[in-house]
């Protein structure tokens, strides 16, 4: 594992709270493993080198600690936006699990999204965190076919494994859900699929499915992508540039997609707006801006 420079941990969301409620973005680790095809944080503008190697940043939880303890606005850390946070170094080098003991003590809430089933190693501290903050955790499932899944993101466990991690977590009172994102055109994008991974979302006890309507493409992420649809999905390319051209958001052409989608997460009580599942998980905010209010 290489470490590197870091003079941050914690940056402000840019998106206001409009990204599942989340004040603070925090990214533990550079760089992913998964080799998921359609990652879009391979994209140049991000500036990360040398994409699948997973480097670690350097005194990382002594620079977390420092802005935890000086922020005055105890607000929800997001987790895994840029880089899957559950890598497999994770399992030897906790900087993950030490690093929620520390939001923990400082009355943070925290907010992850993942492709893995490690996640459930960390669900005792999840559960002191619920205890003085909020905590949703995601699972990221684009199809319900394990063998496809194989494919499109080879080198973590399969989405029916991902269910059953959510399970546990659900089971132990935790708010869990799905992150049906992306939606590849002509590959995940059927009626099929998708009321599939809602059935078993809700099966594993999820309380939420978000999605969007696509993927998207730009920059080397496009290059790679097509790159891989060349090697495993022959012909899928060409049809991805006749459909999209170079446009960065690439809709499913399935126009019944969306409308299949909310009626089955009404059919089984999910929450699918984002205001409505944001609502859902901070159920108990006031109390938390009242101590905030009293230790300040």
């Amino acid at each position: 594992m290489e470490f590197i420079p870091a003079k941050t941990i914690l940056q402000k969301s840019v998106f206001g709270g409009n990204w599942f409620g989340i004040d603070y973005n925090m990214n533990l680790y550079k760089g992913c493993c998964h080799g998921c095809i359609y990652c879009d944080s391979r994209s140049d503008c991000y500036k990360v080198e040398n994409f699948d190697t997973v480097r670690a940043k350097k005194d990382e939880l002594q620079i977390l600690e420092k802005e935890l303890r000086t922020k005055r606005k105890k607000g929800v850390i997001g987790i895994g936006a840029m880089s899957d946070t559950y890598n497999p170094f994770e399992k030897q080098y906790e900087i993950t699990r030490n690093a929620l003991k520390l939001i923990k003590k400082y009355s943070f809430g925290v907010s992850v999204e993942t492709k893995s089933d490690l996640i459930v190693r960390d669900m005792d501290v999840f559960k002191e965190i619920e205890r003085l903050h909020n905590v949703i955790l995601k699972f990221t499932i684009t199809t319900a076919d394990d063998n496809l899944a194989k494919i499109i993101e080879p080198n973590v466990c399969v989405s029916s494994i991902r269910l059953k991690a959510m399970k546990q977590l659900s089971e132990n009172g935790l708010f869990v859900g799905t992150l049906l994102t992306p939606i590849l055109p002509f590959m995940t994008d059927t009626e099929e699929n998708i009321k599939e991974i809602i059935r078993l979302s809700y099966e594993n006890g999820a309380k939420f499915v978000w999605s969007m309507g696509g993927v998207t493409l730009r920059e080397n992420q496009r290059t790679y992508f097509y790159n891989q649809l060349d090697e495993h999905f022959k012909g899928l390319k060409d049809r991805y540039v006749n459909t999209f051209g170079n446009n960065y958001i690439c809709n499913s052409p399935n126009k019944n997609i969306s409308t299949i989608f909310k009626e089955e997460c009404r059919k089984y009580g999910l929450l699918y707006k984002m205001q409505d599942i944001i609502q859902a998980y901070k159920k108990r905010d006031t109390y938390f801006e009242q101590l905030d209010l009293f230790f300040d």
